[in-house]
């Protein structure tokens, strides 16, 4: 429109100029068509082209707007429709991120029916579906984003894993993640929670490796998660000796070390009956670094050279002497060997440490050993205390007698 109006001028004041310039002439065109013979001036004539090419110029320009009218009203609509989509799929993730999940369900799927990335959309109704519990629906988005995304696509398959891991389902996790064409450091994430849930402790430990030397965990991390991980692996294989004797094998000779990793190998073994391996491990341990814990299993270790174990927690003592545990086992090997003067002064010992449940509990039965059912009942009576403490409950004032 703009283009016409500078026409029109331009002829307006060209027209003006040539009438400037002709006023003093006498000028004039003659347009013979016989039998008709016209006479203009010859300012006329400029004024009659001029309006004739005005309005030849303007006719062509209506002729043009209504022809392309059609494509301009498509592509209005399609430029409505893009900016509709565009705000659907934007509120839907503004409303998600707000929490407000059934609004950005809705805003999705309108993002989605509008074609504004539909593979997004479907992925994102999908998550707004699964924190409404509303299961069937987030599947049949997950069904929907697969005919937008390839099979394989990184974001499908990290979404559909996550939100089955939500539920727990680790196997379905797992089988989903299985499809990706490469190990994403977001896939392996997820398939490290996904073992840990399915208790596969010793692929575990090989996702954490990876995830280690992707830098994802520093070294604490990772030792940490790799100490859990062959813990819970050791006790799994805990019900039958060649099978432990293999998982134990296994470990590397660093992290066996480990007192956590040592535990729950000697534990294992003091359930099959083989306390000397048990105790093996736990002096190896205990030699790098110490841990209550892990001593206070040293007295169901005892075997044929109960002996040589005492005088071992003995030299131990000598370096820990405030250690109740350290006591306490003391006390409990003592008692095995029949040295009833030492298991008392190591037991009363750790009891005036740390009173604990086990230590009264221990020292109960001792006393009851020694025919003091007087001593033994007091001591049962506190760790029935402690224990009611212990659980969040209050002392209750029942007297036990002994058994």
């Amino acid at each position: 429109m703009k283009s016409l109006l500078w026409i029109i001028a331009a002829i307006a004041v060209a027209v003006g100029v040539v009438a400037a310039a002709m006023r003093s002439s006498a000028g004039y065109v003659q347009i013979v068509l016989p039998p008709y013979r016209i006479e203009l001036s010859l300012v006329l004539a400029f004024v009659v082209l001029a309006a004739a090419f005005a309005l030849a110029y303007l006719s062509l320009r209506v002729i043009a707007a209504m022809v392309s009218m059609p494509q301009q009203v498509r592509e209005y609509r399609e430029a409505r429709r893009q900016r509709k989509a565009h705000e659907a799929i934007t509120g839907a993730l503004h409303e998600f991120f707000s929490g407000r999940y059934a609004r950005a369900e809705k805003a999705a799927k309108s993002a989605m029916e509008l074609g504004e990335q539909p593979g997004l959309a479907a992925m994102l109704a999908a998550r707004a579906a699964h924190e409404l519990r509303a299961y069937d629906r987030r599947d049949a988005y997950l069904a929907q984003g697969t005919t937008h995304l390839p099979s394989d696509d990184i974001m499908k398959v990290i979404t559909h894993a996550d939100l089955l891991l939500d539920e727990r389902r680790a196997t379905d996790a797992l089988a989903v993640l299985q499809s990706q064409p490469q190990k994403h450091t977001a896939g392996l994430r997820l398939e490290l929670k996904a073992l840990q849930l399915a208790k596969d402790w010793e692929k575990a430990l090989t996702v954490i490796d990876q995830l280690e030397r992707r830098k994802v965990f520093d070294s604490e991390q990772a030792a940490r998660l790799r100490r859990h991980a062959l813990a819970e692996h050791l006790q799994r294989r805990a019900g039958d000796m060649d099978t432990l004797d293999e998982a134990w094998r296994k470990v590397p000779d660093a992290q066996r070390r480990d007192t956590v990793v040592a535990y729950a190998a000697a534990e294992g073994y003091v359930a099959l009956h083989a306390g000397a391996r048990a105790a093996d491990i736990i002096e190896r341990s205990l030699e790098q670094t110490w841990d209550s814990d892990l001593a206070g299993l040293y007295s169901d270790c005892a075997g044929n050279d109960a002996i040589r174990q005492i005088e071992r927690a003995e030299r131990w003592l000598q370096a820990q002497p405030h250690d109740a545990s350290l006591l306490l086992m003391l006390g409990r090997l003592c008692a095995q060997q029949a040295l009833w003067g030492k298991a008392r002064n190591y037991i009363d010992a750790s009891i005036a440490v740390e009173p604990t449940y086990h230590s009264h509990l221990t020292a109960a039965r001792l006393h009851e050993q020694l025919g003091d059912a007087e001593a033994a009942q007091r001591h049962y009576r506190r760790s029935l205390d402690l224990a009611l403490v212990k659980l969040g409950g209050r002392t209750t004032g029942i007297e036990l007698t002994a058994v």
